[in-house]
């Protein structure tokens, strides 16, 4: 039988109350979220700081059987392989442009159980992380700039998602940034099928309304992939 892609829908928490950080992942995965997007940062690669293996591993302690997806915007992303597979995080995705050799960090990432996700800023060309897909599970485009939440969503970065998704039709890719339902039809065009939607879902009067809004549109598109 065919692999079929699915729609998935991973809110990013960079946005909620993180004094509440148990409860309002609880209510993201209650109202119908299909994973956590848990994004990590360093104040290096980017300029912002949010938070490491030990806040998960307290989140994994609450949670048990979500699908945990760390995005490490990080200089140096071997360094926390073996403390977040520790803390219970079931993807780990790294950006490729700080690391020397993207091949050994994808095989360390595996042995440590984890699924491998690639991703690339907005000025990476698509061609950069096109030869490790055969080492990943997923390949995150960035539609906006990494290090801040609310930014606006750049369309142009559609064009990578399309090659992506005309080459790899079986290909998890996901993008990330500025998405939500004025933006998600564009998004759903161009063949992501993993969504990351932070400030539009956790700002939501109805998150589940939204998040099947957000999903109803890409399995749409995909189906007629």
């Amino acid at each position: 039988m065919s692999r079929r892609l699915s729609a998935l829908i991973g809110p990013s928490i960079l946005n909620s109350d993180l004094s509440r950080l148990y409860e309002e992942s609880q209510k993201l995965l209650d109202n119908g979220a299909d994973y956590l997007h848990l994004d990590v940062m360093d104040g290096h690669f980017v300029p912002n700081l949010t938070f490491g293996h030990p806040i998960v591993k307290c989140l994994r302690g609450k949670i048990k059987d979500a699908f945990f997806e760390t995005h490490m915007m990080v200089s140096n992303p071997e360094q926390w392989i073996v403390p977040m597979a520790e803390a219970g995080v079931n993807q780990y995705t790294f950006h490729i442009e700080p690391v020397s050799n993207v091949g050994d960090v994808c095989r360390k990432i595996k042995e440590h159980g984890m699924k491998v996700g690639v991703a690339i800023k907005p000025g990476t060309p698509v061609g950069d992380v096109e030869k490790y897909i055969s080492m990943a599970d997923m390949v995150l485009i960035m539609t906006v700039e990494p290090g801040f939440g609310g930014q606006k969503f750049m369309e142009n970065q559609m064009a990578k998602v399309q090659y992506l998704r005309e080459h790899y039709p079986l290909l998890d890719i996901e993008v990330d940034g500025g998405v939500g339902p004025s933006t998600i039809q564009c998004c759903a065009n161009a063949g992501a099928n993993m969504i990351v939607s932070g400030t539009a879902v956790i700002g939501a009067v109805d998150q589940a309304a939204t998040i099947k809004f957000l999903r109803d549109t890409v399995q749409t598109a995909i189906d007629k992939i």
